[in-house]
């Protein structure tokens, strides 16, 4: 393992304790104002500053890596899913099945994805969980069209010939045979997933249509403290920083896992 995917992986291990024990780790209750203390830079007792109300930027951003790492976890989770069974599907099936789920797709390839929820959220009146539901349902046709095509290009092999004259049932060759051979494209897509979620819904709770005002949330922080660039910048830097490290660290572990698990080989 290289340096800089340790270090990824570094990166993400300390995401994910802020994610699990963030409120119990935060020197600061995130909520607490202090009107004195508003806008105040980096010192010993507030480790990134304050906002404009004086809360601490180093605790809310610990406490935000919840609501900005939940969310796209569970996108990236419900995609693969749904996404892997539509493009197994529809790749080793063919014919009408095929053509029915891939029309699907391309109807909503063509949907302008993001205006369609900013208008639907904001219509609704809808939070952080609308956000959530519209970006994955709306993620799925994308990871549906790259596993057809991994799956497309398995179905032609040998050992899928070998296994339909065996008489193996289709949905054993399609989940034990074809599925194990594009698994490095499937969880690489995953990771990619993942780390556009979280720009997107982090985009979407700077827009205000994520989670409620006040809400620790690393986008909604990069929102509400841009009034403090030149007072604390820090408070506006730090959120901004957390997603933009997330994201990359994220799709770097994507690509170590790529080519960890095609160097196997899983042709069976």
């Amino acid at each position: 393992m290289s340096l800089p995917v340790a270090l990824c992986f570094a990166l993400l291990g300390i995401v994910l304790v802020m994610v699990v024990f963030g409120p119990q780790l935060a020197p600061h209750d995130p909520a607490a104002q202090d009107a004195l203390a508003g806008s105040a830079g980096p010192s010993a007792e507030h480790w990134l500053g304050t906002d404009a109300l004086g809360r601490d930027v180093f605790s809310r951003v610990m406490v935000g890596a919840r609501s900005a790492v939940v969310g796209p976890l569970l996108i990236a989770v419900v995609t693969m899913t749904c996404g892997n069974l539509l493009g197994l599907l529809s790749g080793y099936r063919g014919g009408i099945v095929d053509f029915f789920i891939m029309r699907w797709v391309d109807l909503m390839v063509a949907v302008p994805s993001l205006l369609v929820i900013i208008v639907v959220a904001g219509a609704l009146d809808g939070g952080y969980w609308m956000a959530v539901a519209l970006l994955a349902a709306l993620s799925i046709p994308f990871d549906t069209r790259v596993m057809r095509a991994a799956t497309l290009e398995q179905v032609p092999r040998p050992y899928v010939e070998a296994a339909k004259t065996l008489g193996v049932a289709d949905r054993r060759i399609m989940f034990f045979h074809i599925w194990p051979n594009i698994a490095a494209t499937a969880f690489a897509n995953t990771f990619l997933l993942f780390a556009g979620a979280l720009i997107a819904l982090s985009g979407l709770s700077f827009l205000g249509l994520g989670d409620a005002p006040g809400t620790p949330d690393w986008g909604q922080m990069l929102s509400e403290n841009q009034a403090l660039l030149f007072a604390n910048p820090v408070a506006s830097i730090a959120p901004g920083l957390a997603i933009v490290l997330a994201a990359t660290a994220t799709n770097l572990v994507g690509d170590w896992t790529f080519e960890r698990i095609s160097s196997r080989g899983a042709i069976r």
